[in-house]
């Protein structure tokens, strides 16, 4: 069983299928998706995935040479040993009463989260930032009591700067 948490940053084509593609070949070579979140962008009609799996070096490079075969695939970088940026978001309801509300939101600015909505007997809280942080917000509201949470996946780029754009990559690899 690989313990080791891999991150692809794949680039692909704003088209439709193209998430149900890439999720299939997930599916079909029996990796677990862990983490999946897809969004556009600074490039029209190029849009990121951020993909996590549970995988090996040998298992991810596996991944990558398959994602690189579904024809919308225009960029695959395995970024997991790259010095990079990575956050998850996070919306926590939690109970508040009137007298609680003060120490809630003094936990909130310990973790830089905010309060986003307030109810008469709740506080909606989002916090961006590492699944640890996220977690160590929780755990210290839990006792208030956790009515709702949700959170995305991970979205992650690599530090520096000269990264290739979509366009590049996908015309160096059909040159190759």
């Amino acid at each position: 069983e690989p313990t080791e948490l891999r991150t692809f940053s794949v680039l692909v084509e704003d088209v439709p299928g193209v998430l149900n593609r890439v999720a299939s070949l997930f599916r079909r070579r029996d990796f677990n998706i862990l983490s999946l979140n897809v969004g556009g962008t600074h490039e029209a009609g190029v849009s990121r995935m951020t993909v996590v799996v549970a995988a090996d070096e040998r298992t991810g490079r596996l991944i990558e040479a398959n994602l690189y075969k579904l024809v919308n695939v225009l960029a695959v970088e395995d970024i997991t040993e790259r010095a990079s940026v990575t956050r998850h978001l996070a919306l926590i309801r939690v109970a508040a009463e009137a007298e609680q509300r003060a120490t809630i939101r003094e936990i909130c600015d310990m973790f830089r989260a905010k309060v986003v909505d307030v109810a008469h007997d709740s506080l909606m809280i989002e916090i961006a930032g590492t699944t640890e942080k996220i977690e160590g917000l929780s755990s210290l509201l839990s006792p208030f009591g956790i009515r709702e949470m949700v959170q995305t996946g991970a979205v992650a780029l690599t530090r520096g700067a000269g990264v290739p754009s979509a366009r590049t990559e996908g015309a160096s690899r059909e040159a190759a």
